[in-house]
């Protein structure tokens, strides 16, 4: 009787890439910038106060980029139809839905948008 690799070479951390987004003090704080993945995919950055977060960038009601929106502390508001987000945890303060959140690190002065 032969084992059975129950190994996933596959995981989750080994399918993880980091996006380098910019310097630091190219992205102000109170700033949001959009950072574009392959197949029109795009994640929205948000500078609080010289903390770094990220979310996905389309509002889930009607889709509006949210880089387009007002950022107010840790919270961005899409420019269409006032839904609020936390960009710490994604949670909407408006209805019940949730944005997906990304890991961000900084290393030598560069953002970083783990996805």
């Amino acid at each position: 009787m032969q084992p059975i690799n129950t190994h996933n070479s596959d995981s989750e951390s080994d399918r993880r890439k980091t996006f380098a987004a910019g310097q630091v003090e190219d992205i102000p704080k109170g700033s949001c910038k959009t950072i574009e993945l392959s197949a029109g995919r795009e994640l929205a950055l948000y500078n609080v106060n010289g903390e770094f977060y990220a979310t996905e960038n389309y509002c889930p009601h009607k889709g509006a980029p949210l880089t387009a929106g007002i950022l107010c502390d840790h919270v961005i508001e899409c420019e269409w139809h006032g839904w609020q987000f936390d960009v710490r945890t994604g949670e909407c303060l408006t209805v019940p839905d949730k944005l997906e959140t990304y890991e961000v690190v900084i290393e030598d002065g560069i953002v970083k948008v783990i996805v």
